[in-house]
């Protein structure tokens, strides 16, 4: 007993003390988060470990699912100025088109898609109006897809041709007449590769930014596509537009070597009208890049409708070349272009600059 009053006794006594009161307080530390999360509330911070919600018996009930990722929307559009030299009429010049588009990609293989045309004509008295031209939701799970919405109808192979793409100032006047335009209605698709493409749709028949269908008959329109080979394509499009009106074309194209010819002859059949009365036309078409910044192209089209005369008879010509000053962004076409129509068929001739450029 008198060695443990020594100093050195102390010294080992106050240590020994040290390490029961740390050792101690370590076990109240281990025990303080059991007698928590025994009386905490339920959504303490505490009770989510030990919680049935979020036990691995049950992982999914409280796993929040991560956000899709969508694109942003893209933003697009193209201007085209255009001046025309006339011998009756003189000069003149136009907006020819203004249009922006917004395209997105969405989540589960949906899409979306506006394009606005912002100098629409509202005839030559009045000014220029903003326009919706295509407003469509596509749901496009390859080799199949469905577009709902305002679009153009799957008819004839110039017509689908976007416009920025088109060679020439304005589309075959057999297009222009005969062709179903942009419209109302759901369209089903299918693609077997790069060798065929269907195409169906089923549309109001009022035609672009219609509200309501007035008669609720439905236009059926659909188009079948081939490619047997990559330099030839082959097409037919037909529709109904009414109980006794029936519209129908085929179409060919042939590309090799930077030289392209297309064709394409349409006509529409009444009932009870005679074969030989119904209105019909064709187009031959051609162009040859001769540099990768020069194309040159050419037309050849004739339009008859025999029940009104040869007064409605157009024939046409037209010559011109494209020059890309940058490629697929800003364009220059000059065209001389030559109109035989009337009762006399007169020659009208018309020189067109037109320069585009895309965003």
């Amino acid at each position: 007993m008198r060695k443990l009053n020594q100093p050195g006794s102390r010294t080992i006594g106050l240590r020994l003390r040290s390490m029961l009161g740390a050792a101690s307080i370590a076990g109240l530390l281990q025990l303080a988060p059991a007698s928590a999360r025994a009386g905490g509330p339920a959504d303490s911070v505490a009770t989510a470990a030990a919680s049935p919600l979020t036990s691995p018996i049950n992982p999914a009930s409280t796993v929040t699912p991560a956000p899709m990722l969508v694109p942003a929307p893209r933003l697009g559009g193209y201007l085209q100025a255009r001046e025309t030299a006339q011998e009756q009429l003189g000069l003149g010049a136009v907006l020819n088109r203004a249009r922006f588009s917004i395209d997105g990609a969405l989540p589960q293989r949906f899409a979306y898609r506006f394009l606005v045309e912002t100098e629409a004509s509202a005839g030559a008295r009045n000014p220029a109006t903003v326009s919706l031209r295509e407003a469509t939701i596509k749901w496009n799970p390859a080799p199949f897809a469905l577009t709902a919405g305002e679009f153009k109808t799957p008819f004839t192979r110039e017509y689908l041709i976007p416009v920025p793409a088109l060679e020439l100032a304005d589309l075959a006047t057999v297009i222009d007449s005969l062709a179903p335009k942009y419209d109302v209605g759901v369209m089903a698709e299918y693609a077997y590769g790069a060798l065929a493409s269907v195409s169906l749709g089923a549309f109001n028949g009022e035609g672009a930014n219609t509200v309501t269908n007035r008669d609720s008959a439905v236009t059926f329109v659909g188009r079948v596509t081939s490619r047997p080979i990559p330099q030839l394509a082959l097409g037919g499009s037909a529709t109904r537009d009414g109980a006794d009106s029936l519209r129908w074309g085929v179409d060919a194209s042939v590309q090799q070597s930077g030289a392209v010819v297309r064709a394409e002859y349409i006509t529409r059949h009444v009932r009870g009208r005679a074969r030989e009365r119904d209105d019909f036309g064709w187009y031959v078409f051609e162009s040859f890049r001769a540099l990768p910044r020069l194309q040159f192209v050419a037309r050849q089209e004739d339009f008859q409708r025999p029940l009104r005369g040869v007064s409605r008879r157009l024939r046409g010509l037209a010559y011109g070349a494209n020059i890309e000053f940058v490629p697929n962004r800003v364009r220059l076409l000059l065209e001389l272009s030559r109109r035989v129509s009337g009762a006399r068929q007169t020659r009208a001739d018309a020189f067109i600059g037109q320069l585009q450029i895309q965003f």
